[in-house]
């Protein structure tokens, strides 16, 4: 009788296993890393930073950061890079304020506007790239001084002379739309749970935390609906296929001019929702606003797992570097630590997820 050899199984519907599943996620270094931070900062820092006031204080600057990591993200995944969103934080800001303070436009009108400048921008920049086939580094790096000078000058004419924007506060008191882009939310959920004792209240009664600062809410908010893009529609299917070979998903019918012009836009706009919620939380602009986070930003897309050739990536990863960032700028103060050292972290932790990520793709590609 004869003996039937038995068939290799299909390698397309073999099954991974749950380690080999849970490596190819881009978030796993930045959730490593967020539980060896949590773990420092329970051992070295005080017990205050993780009450509910510690959480929000630095939660805050975790997400304007977070905003602005959302951004970077996709645009990596995508394919591209953009160094100039530090820059436009403080250009977009220098455009909000002056349409306030100098235009008088209503609050109504300065939002879009701004918006509308930091599209066109961004719009500018991927035409450059895409129209030039010059490395997006080089050109939104050269957007980098560019914006910074224009915001220098534009201050100088918007004050006279000077590199800071007052009025903003005073311009906008009177909006009813003010509540969105500052201040803070659930003010009346704070106050019942401070009335039911489940939060820490001043002997007044008053809750220590009075609500949850508006640039929380929109880091969450963005964070969820890039995700839910990236992961459930077709335009993150065309994100992923533009970064990862952009001939290849050309040929595949991908739009990928027109992705990749778009991810610049969103960059941008990102970048110019943070200058709004810094200047109405301020009530001021200033030359030097967002300055150097442009790196701050790509490094938290790092950690969260992208790439830097494209094509792979997390929006969610990215927001934990993020939260990471504010964390430890943050923490420090609760420690005895020099906050000098947050810029050794910096770099240490982008070197630090670089490698990691090289090992990870190295490992789940069988690439040596």
């Amino acid at each position: 009788m004869a003996v039937v050899a038995e068939k290799p199984a299909d390698e397309r519907v073999k099954q991974s296993s749950f380690v080999t599943r849970l490596m190819r996620r881009p978030e796993l270094g930045a959730l490593s890393g967020l539980v060896l931070i949590v773990l420092f900062f329970l051992v070295f820092a005080s017990g205050t930073m993780f009450t509910l006031s510690g959480v929000i204080t630095f939660m805050r600057p975790a997400a304007q950061l977070g905003i602005l990591a959302i951004g970077a993200a996709l645009l990596m995944i995508g394919g591209e890079f953009d160094l100039s969103v530090g820059s436009m934080v403080a250009f977009a800001g220098l455009v909000f304020g002056a349409s306030l303070t100098v235009l008088d436009l209503p609050l109504v009108a300065a939002i879009p506007l701004t918006f509308a400048f930091a599209a066109a921008f961004g719009a500018l920049n991927g035409f450059i790239v895409l129209k030039t086939g010059l490395p997006s580094f080089i050109v939104t790096l050269a957007f980098l001084f560019i914006f910074r000078g224009l915001t220098l000058v534009g201050l100088k004419w918007a004050t006279g002379g000077a590199t800071q924007l007052r009025g903003v506060r005073e311009a906008v008191a009177d909006s009813p739309i003010a509540g969105l882009f500052s201040g803070e939310a659930l003010q009346g959920l704070f106050r019942w749970l401070a009335s039911l004792g489940l939060i820490d209240t001043f002997k007044s009664g008053t809750p220590k935390v009075t609500g949850i600062p508006v640039d929380i809410l929109w880091f969450v908010v963005l964070a969820l609906v890039a995700t839910w893009i990236l992961t459930k529609t077709q335009t993150g299917n065309w994100i992923f296929a533009s970064g990862g070979d952009a001939n290849a998903a050309r040929n595949s019918g991908v739009p990928v001019q027109r992705v990749k012009t778009t991810l610049f836009v969103v960059t941008a706009c990102c970048a110019a929702l943070v200058a709004i919620l810094t200047v109405m939380d301020t009530g001021s602009t200033d030359a030097r606003r967002g300055f150097q986070k442009e790196f701050e930003a790509i490094i938290a897309a790092v950690i969260g797992g992208c790439l830097l050739t494209g094509g792979y990536g997390s929006v969610i990863g990215a927001a934990i570097g993020a939260v990471i960032f504010g964390m430890v700028l943050i923490g420090l103060g609760y420690t005895t630590i020099d906050q000098d050292w947050y810029l050794v972290f910096l770099g240490g932790m982008l070197l630090m997820a670089v490698l990691f990520n090289n090992i990870i793709r190295k490992r789940v590609t069988g690439e040596r």
